[in-house]
């Protein structure tokens, strides 16, 4: 077996390592196949001592069979592709081939016959035929094999056992496209079934198997490494927490592709863009519904407008700058105080948008004589409003820089909008707003808050006359974590698994929403551009996830060993459960199923404006009781958890 390996890999170097043979070769080759084929029906027909009697006649009769054979590989250029990647295309060009030659030396054997020429007519119309069955049969055999011969040159030794989740639907063309990669990275051991009508069956060779069967005996007898999820499959997937923890369990990797669209599968067929494998992250697997949204009026909104986002180098903001650029607005101003992730921001622009006109400012937006200079500067049309101190733990440490970044510096980019003229001002909020318990979810209530009056004061004022009747729309967004954020969990995890460990997670029962963020930036503008102004817009985040769940998982997938979740208890002023509506909130239907609108209290603008004059003032003697005190007392619902802050909370006790 060694010496045959040895032999191959020889072969292999010497044929393989070399330029595309040329053509005349294959030729050449086909040629010799030819003239063979004829010698050897000739010796079936007549047998030896007929053979070697006639043997010039045999001889010259095959030469001018292989001679006219060029005729037909001429027309369909047989000898124009490269062996070691034919395909059916290739076989069925060559019977083509074949074809027309067969018909014109049939046709030059009746003349020879008729005009006597016995030399290079030695074989009947019959053996003629029989000659290029075995001619043909002969030269799919020579390309296969050397089609094989390349894969056994390029294959692992030990290619990774595999199980495709998704057979009739898409399986099939994703068992095709493995088995036809070169170097072969995956073996095909079976498919799991959704289609219950084909449970033992065999597809393409191998076993199908159900969801009912016992997978993990399944992965066991078949000694499979890997499971394939089918493009088409990947949501059903998702939503298969139990397969999933019998694969995880039972140590095998997942790889999925892109999810493919309903156009792209055609009879079990995948375009080959659509079967681009990656191993999973934690990510991938997260249970959620395809967020579909409708771009088409947003951008046609947004084209030609001049547009600000604060807070373009972060997560959400860099996202939202990615998906208004690709809508050709005028002019983008994009602010961020970050000075390397600006850095970046101006470089992905330069390299992905070269044609949209940008200004790249570094300043914080509670600088008021700067902003006031940005907005008289550039006059935009629309404003996004990402920027956000959001860490929770950091802003329960600095009270007075949340109230300066989120609260003032909110406060200053409204009202420039509102006096510069901008169309619509999009804020994107959270919701550790709603119930807040800690320093950051209030300040970002108190920016909804004062947006929400502003726009209400507005309306009033165009309605009554006193004020203009084209004035800037207020609109607020609302959603939970997003996947892969700066900061967030995941990316958090990943590092203390690579590290060895623990996974640090602050308590057992913590659970949160998660969004991708360019499914989340979508649902942003399309909210945002939609909106009549005063809405709070909230998402649906779908299914929350348990925290502790989430680590496990990830420590699964990782393959380590030895890694340990330690709990840490919950940090200040973080809970438990994060909510995007409080007991006193209801929703209304939207544009969208996704995305609905809170009913909240109204507040009234002068009183809300006087409030936050007073956070403000009281902010900057940086006294941090006082300051969130004060947060109380303009956000009622506010009750610290887990922070130095909760003696605020206690009810005054009256001396006797």
């Amino acid at each position: 077996m060694i010496r045959e390996s040895n032999l191959i890999k020889r072969v292999a170097h010497w044929y393989f390592g070399k330029n595309v043979l040329p053509y005349w070769v294959i030729l050449l080759m086909d040629m010799t196949i030819v003239f063979a084929s004829a010698v050897i029906t000739y010796w079936i027909s007549k047998r030896t001592m007929v053979t070697i009697d006639n043997r010039w006649a045999v001889v010259c009769t095959a030469g001018l069979y292989a001679l006219l054979s060029l005729v037909g590989a001429k027309m369909f250029r047989t000898y124009a592709g490269v062996l070691r990647y034919s395909n059916t295309m290739d076989l069925v060009k060559l019977s083509y081939a074949n074809g027309v030659s067969l018909a014109l030396i049939l046709v030059c054997s009746l003349i020879l016959r008729w005009t006597g020429v016995a030399c290079l007519s030695a074989l009947s119309p019959l053996e003629t035929v029989v000659t290029f069955v075995i001619a043909t049969s002969l030269m799919w055999a020579s390309r296969l094999a050397v089609k094989m011969l390349y894969s056994a040159s390029k294959a692992e030794v030990s290619a990774t056992r595999v199980l495709i989740y998704g057979a009739l639907t898409g399986g099939v063309g994703m068992a095709k496209y493995i088995r036809s990669q070169t170097p072969v990275r995956f073996e095909l051991a079976g498919f799991i079934s959704h289609e219950h009508r084909i449970k033992g069956m065999k597809l393409l060779d191998v076993n199908v198997y159900s969801l009912e069967d016992d997978i993990a005996e399944v992965i066991r007898k078949e000694k499979i490494k890997a499971v394939l999820v089918s493009p088409a499959r990947a949501n059903d997937f998702r939503k298969n927490q139990k397969i999933q923890d019998v694969i995880i369990g039972e140590g095998c990797k997942i790889y999925m592709a892109q999810e493919a669209t309903e156009a792209s599968v055609r009879n079990g067929e995948l375009a080959e863009k659509d079967i681009q494998l990656h191993e999973v992250s934690v990510e991938d697997l997260l249970p959620r519904q395809e967020i579909k949204v409708d771009l088409k009026a947003v951008e046609e909104l947004l084209s030609g407008m001049r547009v600000m986002v604060t807070g373009a180098a972060g997560s959400i903001g860099m996202e939202i700058v990615r998906q208004v650029a690709a809508f050709k607005p005028a002019k983008m101003v994009l602010i961020d105080q970050a000075e390397t992730p600006q850095h970046d921001v101006m470089l992905m622009m330069a390299k992905d948008f070269p044609d949209v006109d940008c200004e790249v400012i570094v300043t914080s937006i509670d600088r008021q004589s700067r902003m006031e200079a940005v907005f008289s500067e550039q006059r935009p049309d629309y404003v996004f409003h990402a920027a956000a101190y959001k860490h929770v733990p950091m802003m329960e440490s600095n009270p007075s820089e949340a109230v300066m970044n989120n609260v003032k510096g909110t406060k200053i980019i409204a009202d420039l909008s509102v006096k510069y003229g901008v169309k619509k001002f999009v804020m994107v909020s959270t919701d550790k707003a709603v119930n807040p318990t800690n320093v950051m979810g209030c300040s970002k209530r108190i920016c909804e808050i004062y947006v929400q009056s502003l726009d209400r004061k507005l309306k009033k004022e165009a309605l009554l006359g006193t004020g203009s009747k084209e004035y800037t729309q207020f609109v607020t967004t609302r959603f939970g974590n997003v996947l892969g954020s700066n900061g967030s969990v995941i990316p958090l995890f990943r590092e203390q698994i690579k590290n060895g460990g623990p996974v640090t997670v602050t308590d057992e029962s913590i659970v949160r929403y998660f969004m991708l963020i360019p499914e989340a930036c979508k649902l942003v503008l399309e909210a945002g551009t939609m909106g009549n102004g005063g809405e709070i817009f909230v998402f649906d985040m779908g299914k929350p996830v348990k925290i502790a769940d989430l680590a496990k998982r990830m420590i699964a997938l990782s393959g380590a060993t030895g890694v340990e979740i330690k709990y840490t208890g919950l940090r200040e002023g973080e809970k438990l459960y994060e909510e995007v509506l409080n007991e006193q909130e209801g929703t209304k239907p939207t544009f969208h199923e996704k995305i609905r609108i809170a009913q909240v209290r109204e507040y009234d603008y002068a009183a809300v404006s006087k409030d936050i004059d007073e956070l403000v003032e009281i902010a900057q003697t940086f006294d941090k009781m006082a300051t969130v005190k004060k947060m109380k007392e303009i956000v009622p619902e506010y009750k610290s958890n887990n922070s130095v802050y909760e003696v605020l909370d206690e009810p005054v006790r009256s001396d006797k």
